[in-house]
């Protein structure tokens, strides 16, 4: 008599209390690898993501679990959008966004919050966010961004143009902005709310968007955990002046 079924019914027996069927399915589906990768990477899947959108719909609670194994939170924030929250003790790495990028996803924020979103059908220019920037935060603390010694000449304002491009590529690869074309135009995705959390609250979210960006304020959502703003991946300087050579961001 062989021992054989016996063995192989506890493996699986094993094999089902280590990972739920549910899970296993998640896991095996061919959009996983790709979506996970995009989740520790930093990105943000909103619903403009259909496909990915939708498989984390429906397997919210199971890869909840799944990344709790790994010290990290499966968030999915009230407009909808998924991001993946490590703690610090986490398996996942972490970096810091800089305060230009977070301006400049504050002012994102605004601008979906305008009305001249729907009046530019959802599009907006690489010049009409930089327009925006500096029309609605403090003009010498943006050039102490570029350098110390700034004077907000033509130059100087050219150094910060460049610095406010490189921070929307980095917000790109987060999933704040959907690029269009390759004349540096995009679409405001509504991840852009990671910046706006602490705004969600009020009367008027738009001026309160507006103080928080006059008053240059640079710290991410969920507020009451410190080590928030280094939650979001920072892009490699070195792949951004690849793109810059090749003419993928276009100009504005």
């Amino acid at each position: 008599m062989t021992m054989e079924p016996r063995y192989k019914q506890m493996s699986l027996t094993n094999i089902e209390e280590f990972m739920p069927e549910k899970l296993a399915k998640a896991i095996a589906n061919p959009l996983f690898p790709a979506l996970d990768n995009a989740l520790r990477s930093g990105r943000h899947i909103s619903s403009e993501d259909l496909d990915n959108h939708a498989l984390l719909i429906e397997f919210e609670q199971e890869l909840v679990m799944f990344y709790k194994r790994y010290n990290a939170e499966l968030v999915r924030a009230p407009e909808g959008f998924f991001y993946l929250r490590p703690r610090s003790t986490s398996l996942i790495s972490r970096s810091v966004l800089t305060e230009l990028d977070m301006l400049v996803g504050k002012v994102l924020c605004f601008l979906y919050l305008s009305p001249e979103r729907l009046a530019h059908e959802g599009i907006f220019t690489n010049q009409e966010l930089f327009d925006e920037l500096m029309q609605l935060a403090d003009e010498k603390k943006l050039m102490k961004l570029v350098t110390h010694r700034a004077t907000g000449s033509d130059l100087d304002r050219e150094k910060l143009f460049d610095k406010t491009k490189t921070s929307l590529r980095r917000l790109r690869r987060l999933g704040m902005i959907i690029p269009i074309g390759e004349n540096g135009k995009f679409r405001i995705s509504e991840a852009v709310f990671r910046f706006g959390a602490d705004v969600r609250v009020g009367d008027d979210v738009r001026e309160a968007q507006i103080r928080l960006i006059r008053d240059g304020e640079a710290v991410v959502v969920h507020q009451q955990e410190p080590s928030q703003s280094s939650l979001l991946q920072e892009a490699d300087e070195t792949q951004e002046q690849e793109l810059d050579k090749a003419g993928l961001e276009g100009e504005a």
